[in-house]
C-alpha cells in the first residue's frame, strides 16, 4: 500500500491491535463506546472544519502570524494538537475505570491495575495532565524539541479541560511514572501503544513534516489560548453521541460519511465577513439606521466613522459625547469598519445592566437586517444574561432553533415544532439563537451577542474555561457603553481585559458622556500594552491635547500605538440647565412642587436610594394624588419592570413617538434607573446631589426634546430648563449630605460635585450649566486632583479624599486576588494560568460580586399563595404578545407547571436589595427553602429549576429573616424590620 493511500484510510492502518484497543468514551447505559484512535480523528477533522469555516479570519491571521507558513502551518497545528488532545486516555491511570473495555485491552498485552486497587493515586494523573506529559517526551524523543520548549504546545493537551496545569502538578506526575505505564513487560506496550497514536496522529494530519521547524516558534501566549479553545471546542463537538455515535452503530459509516453528517447536524452558522462600506457616513448612517427623510448623521457620528478608515489599524476608539449624540449608532458604524479591517467576525456590546442589555437587543436586530453580509444570510446571535430566555425578541429567536444532532445525506432535516414546510433548509436568511452556542460556557461564542459588562469582565477572572471566554472576545469587535459607570473593583479587571484585548487585536469601542482625564488615559495605556514611564509621557500628552480640545472628543490608539485625538463640533443641539439648591425635606419638596406644577408639568424626581423613592411618592401622593405621582426603580418583578418601562416611554418619550404625555400634572420618582437608556422627556428635574458625570446625565433627561418654537408647548413656568438639587443640607458650614447618598457614592465625589457645581449654584441666572458645553470641564474638574471649593472645605475634602483612598486601595486588592495575569512572554507556557481561581462563574449573584463590589442580594421568583392555600401568578400581570391571560394562572405544587405558566412565574424574577447578604444572606434561603417543589425546582421545569421561590400571601405581603416585604405593581418591592422578630 502506498503512503498516499495509507494517508486517506486515516490512523487506523497505522496501528498494531493494542493501540486499535484503547478505547475513549463509553455509555454506560447503552455500553456504547468509542475507541481512543476514532475520537482523535473525529476532534482532528472538526477543529479543521472549525478552522476552515466558522473561525473569523482576524483570529486565524494571529494564530498564523506566529508560524513560518502562515495559515498552512496553522491549520495543520489546529489539527494535530485536538487530534492528540487525549493521548493522556493511553495510560493505566485512565483506562482501568471500565472493566469491560480495561480487560479487552488486557488482553492485548496492556496490563493494569484495577480502578479500585489503583484508588485515589489515578488523580495524580487526569489524562490532560497525563497527555501533556507523554506529547512532551514524544517531541524531545522523535524530534529533539528542548524540554523547556514544548511547554508551549503540550498546555493545550493539558488544558483542554479548562483549567492549564500547575507545575506542582506536572512534578508530582513525574514522580509516578506507573500511572502513565504499568512497570515490566507491558510498559514496553505501553509505550509503543503510545508512540503508535502520536506518529500516526502526526502523519495523518499533516505536523510530521513540520514539528522540525516549529522547533524555533515561540507561540504568544494569546494564541496559546487561542488553540487550547479550539481544542476544547473540538473536543466537545467530537464527543456528542448525537453528532458521533458510537460503537458498534458508529461502524455503519465511513469516515467521511460521519464527518458530513455530524456537520450538517451540527449547522454552526458561518461568522460575518463584513465588508468595508464604500458610502459616505452620511449615506453609511442614512442606509444603516433608517434615518427619516432629512436627517443627517451628527458630527460625533460622522467623525467617529472617519477617523476608524484612517487609523493605520483597527484598535480602541473612545467617544466622549453628550447624551443623545447618538453614541450607540456611532459605535455600531466604527465596528462595520473595524471588522471589515480586522476580520472579526461579529460584535459584542456589553452594557451596565441587564435592562439596558434588553433595550439594547431589538437595537441590534434592526441595525443587522441593514448590515450587508449579515443581511439575507444566516447568522448566530445571542443575549447574554441570567435572564435572556424570557426576553421576547430572543425567545422568538430560541424558537426557530432546532435540534443538533448527524443529518447524513439522504436525511430528512429535523425541524422546530410548528415550522413544518420551513425547516433548517431554506435559503432564505435569518439570525438565529443557535442551540449549540448556548449555556453559561458557549454563549458567548455566537457572532453577534448583547450581554451585560459583567460577561466581558469575566474574561480577567480567573476561571474554568477562561479560554473560551478569550476565544469569544477575540473574534469580534467589542463595544463598551457606559464606561463612566464602572468603579475601582470594576476598573481592575476592565483594565487587565483591554490589555489582553490588545494583545488579540481585538478592535474595541468605548463610549462614555465624558470620562475623567485620568481613567481616560488608563484605558488607552492597558490597551495598547504600555505601562510605567513611556506610558505616563504619551499619556500626558494626550491629555495635554484633550484638555485644549472642545467637547465631544475622541481618542484611538491601536495595539502598541499612539493616541490619536478628533474634537467634532458639537450637534446644533444645546440646553441651559439653571440649577438651584433646595432644601431637603419632603415638605419642602411638597410645596416647591406645588408652585412649580400651577399651570400643570411633567417632573422627574431621582433618588439615590429606593427607600427614599418610596418615601418621596408617599409624601407626594398625599399632596397631588396616587393618580399624578409613578414610581420607578430597580425592585419590580422583571415583567412589572418592563411595563414601567414602556409606560414611561409611551407617556415622556419622544413627542413624535407618543400623544399620550400628561396634560396636567405629573410627578415620576425614581432611583438611578431613570439614568440609562429611557429616552424620556421632562420639564423640571429634582435630583439629590450625586457624583457630576452622574448629575450631568441625569440632566440629560430634562428638555431631552424640542416641545414647539423655544419649547412653547410646555407649561410657561417650566420654559427654562431648571434642576434642583436636594439630598444634602447646603445650610450646614460644608454640605452634608444624606447617609444613603454617602453610603451609595461616598462622601468625597458627593462634596467635589457640590464643590464644581457651586458657581452655577450661587448664581443659576447668569451662571446656567451650558450643555454640551461644560460636560467636560465640570466632570474634569470633580474627578481632577486639582484643589475645589471654598478654602473652608478643603479640611473636609482632604478628610473625604483619605477616605475614599484608603476604600480604593482595599477594592484594587480585593480585585487582584482572583484577577488574570498579564500577557507574559512569547513560547511561556500558560501553566498555571488560572491557578488559585474561582472555579465556574456565571452570570449570576454570586458570578457578578467576582467582578463587581457590590453585595447583591438572593435571586427569586415571586408567586402569589392564596387563601386555599394554592399557588398562583400573580393576580395583575398583563397579557403576553399573543394576548395570553398571565395573571392569575394557577401553579400546580403537586406537578410540573405548563411551559406557558412556567415561563410566566419565571418572568416574575426578583433580586432582593442588598440587605438581604452576609449573615441574613444565610437565614433567608434557609426559610426559602422551606417551600421546596420537586416538580418546580427539580429538572422537570427548566425555566424554574433550582430556583428559590418567595410566596406572597393575598394582601401581597410575606415575611423572610426578619424583615417584612410589600409588594405592589405601583411601588414595588418595600422592606422593613419586622417588630416581631426578637
Amino acid at each position: 500500500m502506498s503512503n498516499g493511500e495509507r494517508t486517506r484510510l486515516g490512523m487506523l492502518p497505522r496501528l498494531g491491535d493494542p493501540a486499535r484497543s484503547v478505547w475513549a468514551k463509553h455509555d454506560r447505559d447503552t455500553d456504547g463506546w468509542l475507541p481512543l484512535w476514532r475520537h482523535m480523528e473525529d476532534s482532528a477533522e472538526v477543529a479543521r472544519l472549525l478552522w476552515d469555516r466558522w473561525l473569523p479570519a482576524g483570529v486565524r491571521g494571529l494564530v498564523a502570524e506566529a508560524l513560518p507558513r502562515g495559515d498552512s502551518d496553522a491549520r495543520a497545528l489546529v489539527g494535530w494538537l485536538a487530534a492528540v488532545h487525549d493521548i493522556g486516555k493511553a495510560t493505566p491511570a485512565f483506562a482501568c475505570q471500565v472493566d469491560t473495555l480495561a480487560d479487552a485491552m488486557r488482553g492485548r498485552g496492556l496490563e493494569m491495575r484495577s480502578a479500585k486497587a489503583m484508588g485515589p493515586d489515578r488523580r495524580i494523573a487526569p489524562h490532560g495532565l497525563a497527555g501533556q506529559v507523554l506529547l512532551g517526551e514524544w517531541l524531545e524523543e522523535r524530534y529533539g524539541w528542548a524540554p523547556a520548549r514544548t511547554g508551549q504546545l503540550t498546555v493545550v493537551v493539558g488544558g483542554h479541560h479548562g483549567v492549564p496545569p500547575e507545575y506542582g502538578q506536572i512534578k508530582a506526575l513525574y514522580d509516578r511514572g506507573e500511572l502513565l505505564r504499568t512497570p515490566g513487560a507491558s510498559g514496553r506496550v505501553w509505550r509503543q501503544v503510545q508512540t503508535e497514536l502520536l506518529d500516526a496522529c502526526a502523519e495523518c494530519f499533516g505536523a510530521s513534516g513540520r514539528l522540525g521547524d516549529w522547533r524555533s516558534v515561540r507561540l504568544p501566549q494569546p494564541v496559546q489560548v487561542l488553540l487550547t479553545a479550539l481544542v476544547i471546542l473540538a473536543d466537545w463537538i467530537a464527543s456528542s453521541p448525537d453528532l458521533f455515535p458510537y460503537f458498534p452503530d458508529a461502524a455503519s459509516r465511513s469516515d467521511r460519511e460521519r464527518l458530513e453528517a455530524a456537520w450538517r447536524g451540527l449547522d454552526l452558522p458561518e461568522p460575518w465577513r463584513a465588508e468595508e462600506p464604500v458610502e459616505s457616513a452620511r449615506e453609511l448612517f442614512a442606509s444603516r439606521f433608517a434615518l427619516p427623510a432629512g436627517a443627517r448623521a451628527r458630527p460625533v457620528q460622522e467623525a467617529a466613522v472617519e477617523l476608524a478608515r484612517e487609523m493605520e489599524k483597527p484598535g480602541l476608539m473612545i467617544v466622549e459625547a453628550p447624551m443623545g449624540e447618538g453614541k450607540t449608532e456611532a459605535a455600531l458604524a466604527v465596528a462595520e469598519v473595524f471588522a471589515a479591517r480586522s476580520g472579526a467576525g461579529g460584535v459584542f456590546l456589553a452594557l451596565p445592566t441587564m435592562a439596558t442589555g434588553n433595550a439594547m437587543f431589538p437595537r441590534l436586530l434592526d441595525w443587522l437586517e441593514r448590515v450587508p453580509g449579515v443581511s439575507g444570510t444566516r447568522r448566530s446571535v445571542h443575549l447574554a444574561h441570567s435572564k435572556a430566555a424570557l426576553n421576547e425578541d430572543f425567545a422568538d429567536l430560541m424558537a426557530r432553533a432546532g435540534p443538533v444532532a448527524a443529518i447524513g445525506v439522504d436525511e430528512a432535516v429535523p425541524v422546530s415544532s410548528g415550522r413544518q414546510a420551513e425547516g433548517r433548509r431554506r435559503a432564505s436568511g435569518e439570525l438565529v439563537a443557535h442551540a449549540w452556542l448556548r449555556g453559561r460556557k458557549k454563549a458567548m461564542l455566537a457572532s453577534f451577542v448583547v450581554g451585560t459588562v459583567d460577561q466581558l469582565l469575566f474574561a480577567g477572572l480567573k476561571s474554568r474555561h477562561l479560554v473560551l471566554r478569550h476565544l469569544a472576545v477575540a473574534g469580534k469587535v467589542v463595544v463598551i457603553d457606559e464606561a463612566h459607570a464602572y468603579d475601582t473593583y470594576m476598573s481592575v479587571y476592565l483594565d487587565r481585559v483591554l490589555s489582553w484585548l490588545g494583545a488579540y487585536r481585538v478592535p474595541v469601542v468605548v463610549l462614555s458622556a465624558t470620562l475623567p482625564a485620568a481613567r481616560r488615559s488608563a484605558l488607552l495605556a492597558a490597551y495598547a500594552g504600555r505601562s510605567g514611564a513611556t506610558a505616563a509621557e504619551e499619556a500626558s500628552a494626550e491629555e495635554a491635547t484633550a484638555s485644549q480640545a472642545a467637547y465631544p472628543l475622541l481618542t484611538a490608539v491601536a495595539p502598541g500605538g499612539l493616541p490619536e485625538v478628533r474634537c467634532p463640533r458639537a450637534s446644533a443641539r444645546a440646553t441651559r440647565v439653571r440649577v438651584e439648591r433646595l432644601a431637603d425635606g419632603l415638605d419642602v419638596l411638597a410645596g416647591r412642587l406645588e408652585d412649580e406644577l400651577v399651570d400643570g408639568g411633567c417632573v422627574l424626581v431621582i433618588r439615590n436610594t429606593v427607600r427614599r423613592v418610596l418615601e418621596t411618592a408617599e409624601a407626594l401622593r398625599a399632596r397631588f394624588g396616587a393618580e399624578n405621582v409613578t414610581v420607578a426603580h430597580s425592585y419590580f418583578v422583571d415583567l412589572d419592570r418592563a411595563d414601567k418601562d414602556r409606560a414611561l416611554l409611551r407617556l415622556f418619550g419622544p413627542p413624535e413617538k407618543t400623544g399620550d404625555r400628561p396634560a396636567g400634572r405629573h410627578i415620576v420618582v425614581a432611583s438611578q434607573v431613570a439614568e440609562q437608556s429611557l429616552d424620556v422627556d421632562f420639564d423640571l428635574l429634582v435630583s439629590d446631589l450625586c457624583p457630576a458625570d452622574l448629575l450631568l446625565q441625569r440632566m440629560g433627561r430634562l428638555h431631552r426634546h424640542r416641545r414647539g418654537p423655544d419649547q412653547q408647548e410646555r407649561p410657561s413656568r417650566l420654559r427654562t430648563a431648571r434642576c434642583l438639587v436636594t439630598g444634602t443640607d447646603w445650610a450646614a458650614e460644608v454640605p452634608v449630605p444624606v447617609r444613603g447618598s454617602v453610603a451609595v457614592y461616598g462622601r468625597y465625589a458627593l462634596l467635589r460635585s457640590a464643590a464644581v457645581f457651586l458657581p452655577h449654584l450661587d448664581d443659576p441666572a447668569r451662571r446656567p450649566v451650558e450643555l454640551p458645553t461644560d460636560i467636560d470641564p465640570l466632570v474634569q474638574g470633580a474627578y481632577g486632583e486639582g484643589p475645589v471649593g471654598p478654602d473652608h472645605w478643603q479640611c473636609a475634602l482632604e478628610e473625604a479624599r483619605e477616605q475614599l483612598g484608603r476604600h480604593r486601595v482595599d477594592q484594587a486588592e480585593r480585585a487582584a486576588v482572583f484577577r488574570l495575569g498579564d500577557v507574559g512572554k512569547p513560547g511561556r507556557p500558560l501553566f498555571g494560568w488560572v491557578a488559585a481561581g474561582v472555579g465556574d462563574t456565571d452570570d449570576t449573584a454570586t458570578g457578578r460580586a467576582q467582578v463587581r463590589d457590590s453585595r447583591d442580594g438572593l435571586d427569586v421568583v415571586v408567586v402569589q399563595r392564596r387563601g386555599d392555600g394554592s399557588l398562583a401568578t400573580l393576580p395583575w400581570l398583563t397579557p403576553d404578545v399573543k394576548r395570553e391571560r398571565r395573571a392569575g394562572v394557577e401553579l400546580p405544587q403537586g406537578a410540573t407547571p405548563s411551559r406557558f405558566a412556567a415561563r410566566t412565574a419565571a418572568s416574575c424574577g426578583l433580586r432582593l436589595p442588598p440587605r438581604f447578604s452576609g449573615e441574613t444572606l444565610d437565614r433567608a434561603i434557609e426559610e426559602l427553602e422551606r417551600l421546596y417543589l420537586p416538580h418546580w425546582q427539580g429538572k422537570d421545569s427548566p425555566w424554574l429549576s433550582d430556583q428559590l421561590i418567595l410566596a406572597l400571601d393575598e394582601d401581597c405581603q410575606t415575611r423572610l429573616a426578619g424583615f417584612v416585604l410589600r409588594y405592589s405593581p405601583s411601588d414595588g418591592l418595600e422592606v422593613t424590620r419586622d417588630a416581631d422578630d426578637r
